[in-house]
């Protein structure tokens, strides 16, 4: 039990530590909008990783196999949002202050969370990540707690990220601070996107 948990907690980690796309926005909506909303996010995130630890636990190679053809297109669609997602952000940010603070405002918790899922769902790479390390360690034993390890790893890392967000949207609290903070979450996003297209 305590091995199988173990080794679910740094794969969680190995794979929500490296500060990408999902990260920003995490940490862009606790900026903008509240550390509920960003924590909703996070978890979304981390509901993702949980799932896709599951499906590597339960269908190790084959799930991998599955996925492998599907690959370029789900990384095509994931840039497609990403990039929406940093056009949206900008466009709202360009408005007068008010409004955008106004327009930010209506971002629920119930849909930071499901909207983050659904990104991080596009991730392919997660899976094989993780089919790959449950193969490695000689297949699914305790892959219940591989899975809960992989979660809970996930998880603490996703709200680590939405708390600074709101620590930085509570130092650049005003107008100024927050287009300056949307502008950089767009663009870092943008470029995020751009990068999920370039070979490996």
């Amino acid at each position: 039990m305590s091995g199988a948990f173990l080794a679910g907690v740094v794969a969680g980690y190995g794979i929500a530590v490296p500060v990408g796309a999902i990260a920003v926005l995490i940490a862009g909506l606790s900026a903008r909008t509240s550390l509920r909303v960003g924590a909703a996010a996070g978890l979304g995130a981390a509901t993702a990783d949980g799932i896709y630890a599951l499906v590597a636990v339960a269908g190790g190679a084959a799930v991998a196999g599955f996925i492998a053809p599907v690959a370029t297109p789900l990384r095509w669609a994931g840039a497609a949002v990403l990039l929406a997602l940093a056009a949206w952000t900008a466009w709202g940010a360009l408005r007068s202050p008010g409004v955008t603070e106004r327009a930010e405002r209506p971002t629920t918790a119930l849909r930071a969370y499901a909207g983050i899922l659904g990104l991080t769902l596009l991730n392919p790479a997660t899976v094989i990540y993780f089919a790959a390390l449950v193969l490695g360690a000689g297949g699914a034993g305790g892959g219940a707690w591989f899975v809960i390890g992989a979660f809970l790893a996930s998880a603490s890392w996703q709200l680590l990220i939405a708390g600074g967000g709101t620590l930085i949207g509570r130092l650049l609290t005003g107008p100024r601070g927050r287009l300056t903070t949307a502008l950089v979450s767009s663009l870092v996003i943008a470029v995020l996107a751009v990068r999920l297209l370039m070979p490996s």
